[in-house]
């Protein structure tokens, strides 16, 4: 099989405006045919759900999410291009998903554009001790921050973490797909996660894992 190296996924995502790993995953099952990645996006619909990501969304919903007993709670806004499709059935019900996920997978931001640098700094620099700690040589030591620092973005933004529902997509992905379904662009704009008693010193209970239980069930 050939190599998918990192410059032929950044020229496939400049042809067509797909996500990374869509690029990656269609470039694999194409053996790294450059020409062939291009007419895998396209059956699958993400060039083109790619080329309306950049229409204005200001249409959409609000859409809550209440887990059993009342203790976690989920505000999301999602929009959309017209109200036609902020009241269709599969557009709802993708947003509800959407809710539903937050609640479980507890992303603090939506995308890592909207992770503050200083928060990212100081999660670099706290790396940068553990990895030295480990008696990684110094030489290798950034390279290895900025895989971790990868990691802390897929940790805790929405659109990277692995959808709980299905755990071979993205959100990213899965919000591709749905572009490319409903042929609207469509955006996750802000949320909102409350937990009962969140901040009170209190005993600890998991109630991201009780969510993700109830999804699976």
């Amino acid at each position: 099989m050939a190599e998918v190296t990192a410059a032929m996924v950044k020229e496939l995502r400049e042809k067509t405006g797909a996500g990374m790993m869509d690029c990656k995953k269609a470039l694999t099952e194409a053996n790294g045919d450059m020409e062939r990645a291009m007419e895998v996006l396209r059956e699958r619909g993400l060039a083109s759900a790619a080329k309306k990501a950049g229409r204005v969304a200001a249409e959409g919903v609000v859409e809550s999410y209440i887990h059993a007993g009342g203790r976690i709670g989920v505000l999301v806004e999602v929009n959309c291009e017209t109200d036609f499709v902020a009241k269709n059935e599969d557009f709802r019900t993708f947003v509800k998903d959407i809710a539903m996920h937050i609640a479980a997978a507890s992303p603090q931001y939506v995308r890592r554009e909207d992770v503050p640098e200083e928060v990212v700094e100081k999660e670099r620099e706290i790396l940068r001790a553990q990895t030295l700690n480990e008696g990684r040589p110094e030489n290798i030591v950034d390279k290895i921050v900025d895989g971790r620092i990868d990691k802390f973005f897929k940790d805790i933004c929405l659109m990277e973490q692995m959808f709980v529902k299905d755990t071979d997509k993205s959100i990213d992905t899965l919000l591709r797909e749905k572009i490319a379904t409903i042929g609207e662009n469509i955006s996750i704009r802000r949320f909102a996660r409350f937990v009962v008693g969140e901040g009170i010193e209190k005993q600890e209970t998991n109630f991201a894992e009780e969510v993700m239980a109830q999804v699976r069930q």
